[in-house]
């Protein structure tokens, strides 16, 4: 790495591979995928579930379970550094500190037997040095700023106290409480109804704003990553097969499967019932050569049982790992 910051993203992934061992041998849930991310840029990456989403993150934030997971291969630069040569006791300065996650289910990501308030100063008192009482005082404000009402009370209730809206901001509030460079968010708004959505999203819109941080968004919900995602990184099997800006890829996708997303998505046919993929996504243990997509996809060739498609780009910032397009040079 240079260095020379002008132009350097905030995150860049290169040639990430994160794999698990089975009773068939280890299998990549993540399969040498690239990505990067700007500062205070929003990247959304959606998929189906099992495809590799929430691996990658766990990846980049040195989380994934050693044994069965490893992150084998690749770089993960951040700011510069190369997270995957640091040791875990250096992990945890930038853990919650610079880069921070709100996980995809707080009922079992909050512990049962500590306070809000507790949980929320943990990392303060960590990273910032905060004294128990300035560590408490700063978890109510946080609370207030995420929208929970009576936040001092809350501070000295358990998560089985709270509603799953609630348990959900205060997994916001932790993951902001050291104002962060980066956040990842895994599935949000996931098991919330559709107004705690709505909150939710733009609870984290106002932040991004308010504080400059760059955002992670993974969903499988294209509504969701539509409303807040500057680019968009679409996942199947473990690779990249699509990324573009976001009003690129909903105007003009480029690969098979992001088209059968868009055309799941209600309101995009007119009358009748909604498009479904064909089929199942691979076992990740019993992948063919190829391309992954090649036996739901209705535009296969013979060219696709040979070696995989290559990442190409497609359009300025657009690319797609498809044999129907050629590169493009830009």
């Amino acid at each position: 790495m240079t260095d020379d910051t002008s132009h350097r993203p905030l995150l860049d992934v290169r040639g990430l591979t994160t794999t698990f061992a089975t009773s068939d041998g280890p299998v990549a849930a993540v399969d040498a995928i690239d990505f990067s991310v700007d500062r205070g840029q929003v990247l959304g990456i959606v998929g189906e579930s099992g495809c590799g989403k929430s691996v990658t993150s766990l990846s980049v934030l040195g989380l994934v379970p050693n044994p069965p997971g490893l992150v084998a291969s690749g770089q993960v630069w951040f700011d510069g550094t190369d997270l995957t040569t640091l040791s875990e006791c250096q992990m945890r300065a930038y853990r919650g500190n610079r880069i921070s996650m709100i996980f995809q289910e707080p009922m079992t990501a909050l512990n049962p037997v500590f306070t809000i308030g507790d949980q929320i100063g943990e990392g303060l008192r960590l990273h910032r040095g905060l004294s128990k009482k300035a560590a408490n005082q700063a978890a109510v404000e946080l609370l207030t700023q995420v929208g929970i009402p009576s936040p001092e009370r809350r501070i000295k209730e358990y998560p089985h106290q709270l509603s799953g809206g609630m348990r959900q901001r205060v997994m916001i509030a932790m993951a902001i409480a050291c104002e962060p460079d980066l956040l990842f968010a895994d599935e949000p708004t996931t098991a919330l109804d559709v107004t705690i959505q709505a909150q939710i999203l733009d609870l984290l819109a106002e932040l991004k704003h308010r504080t400059g941080m760059a955002l992670v968004l993974i969903s499988h919900d294209l509504g969701v990553i539509a409303q807040v995602a500057d680019r968009v990184a679409v996942m199947y099997a473990g690779r990249i097969v699509e990324e573009a800006t976001t009003r690129d890829l909903f105007k003009s996708p480029a690969h098979p499967y992001t088209r059968g997303l868009l055309a799941s998505l209600p309101g995009t046919r007119s009358g009748g019932r909604l498009a479904a993929i064909p089929g199942q996504v691979p076992t990740l243990a019993e992948l063919q050569p190829g391309c992954k997509f090649k036996d739901r996809c209705g535009d296969v060739m013979a060219a696709c049982d040979g070696p995989e498609p290559a990442l190409v780009q497609v359009g300025e910032g657009h690319k797609a790992r498809c044999f129907l397009h050629e590169p493009v040079a830009i």
